[in-house]
């Protein structure tokens, strides 16, 4: 079993400590008995933290409560996975610092949650690396560590042993995106369903979107979004994306861009991806079937988009998955 530990540090914010508890706590196989509605989790999740009460904050910096754990920052040191939360970036604590630059040093993957970026900095493990924040602090960030680079516009930021997120909401898709690279796209699906979320924000999205006041009679872009996930199959051009959606090219591009942060094609293309990814994992279909049934069309061009955009080819990417 993954273990996760989750390093609370006094006047933590209280929607960052839930989060990964939460998200990992939901990660369940997909090996399950047929008497049974889920199968056996994937990841031990525990709160670690220095001796005596932890305060948690609500927003605002308002002590909301105080809790006990009963694992300390020592339990940390053998975790796979080892998170840090948001905190007062101005005075990072000494031993979480060290707590999570030994854990790294022992081979763990390391992630923070909005200003927890701020420890992972401090303990030296962002330099030289890409590196988001919430976007109220990357300036900040940027002025006490010119030594890592700061990409102030994206929900999180995979480094591979060393991630970043934004805001609290962003960890959630950080969180989302660890399982789908530790356990394959299906079982973060299912996890997604159970928390009622979506099953994938890609990383490069921006942290926020202006979005535009609706239309009168115009409704919302969702009707067309979900016209074109049931017909990924289909070789869709922008053109006929707008036809449906009752607008122009330039209008729709326009509306997609201020709705998702992202353009019509390049979200398709995340959809085929992760229906790809889907087929890859649950049946044993052909890689040129695979690339028909995602919209790809040849396999050829299904192993471009997984090479460009997942960094693998599918077979490796079936092989490692499948079985999970």
């Amino acid at each position: 079993m993954h273990r996760v530990a989750v390093l609370a540090v006094n006047h933590v914010a209280s929607f960052d400590l839930g989060i990964a508890v939460q998200v990992f706590g939901t990660a369940f196989s997909l090996d399950k008995p047929a008497e049974q509605l889920i199968g056996p989790r994937l990841y031990e999740v525990l709160v670690c933290a220095a001796p005596g009460a932890v305060t948690v904050d609500a927003p605002a910096g308002r002590p909301a409560y105080q809790f006990a754990t009963s694992y300390s920052l020592a339990a940390a040191l053998d975790a796979d996975t080892v998170f840090v939360l948001g905190m007062a970036p101005e005075r990072p604590p000494a031993a979480i610092v060290e707590t999570v630059r030994e854990a790294h040093r022992r081979g763990a993957r390391v992630a923070s949650i909005c200003t927890g970026a701020f420890i992972l900095a401090e303990a030296g493990l962002l330099d030289g690396l890409r590196a988001t924040t919430h976007w109220t602090w990357t300036e900040q960030l940027r002025r006490q560590y010119p030594q890592v680079e700061i990409v102030p516009d994206v929900l999180y930021v995979d480094n591979g042993r060393v991630w970043t997120s934004a805001g609290s909401a962003a960890g959630l898709d950080m969180c989302l995106a660890m399982i789908r690279a530790d356990f394959g796209a299906a079982v973060a699906a299912e996890a997604a369903r159970h928390l009622l979320v979506a099953p994938q924000r890609a990383g490069g999205q921006a942290q926020f979107i202006v979005h535009e006041s609706p239309v009168a009679g115009s409704g919302t872009l969702e009707p067309t979004m979900q016209w074109m996930r049931e017909n990924l199959d289909r070789p869709l051009q922008l053109t006929e994306i707008a036809r449906h959606a009752a607008m122009s090219s330039r209008t729709l591009q326009r509306r997609f861009a201020a709705q998702t942060g992202t353009t019509p094609l390049q979200w398709l293309i995340r959809q085929r991806l992760q229906r790809a990814q889907e087929l890859l994992e649950t049946t044993d279909l052909s890689m040129e079937a695979v690339a028909v049934r995602s919209g790809f069309g040849t396999g050829i061009v299904l192993r471009q988009h997984f090479c460009k955009y997942l960094h693998t080819a599918p077979l490796a990417y079936r092989k490692t998955f499948q079985s999970t």
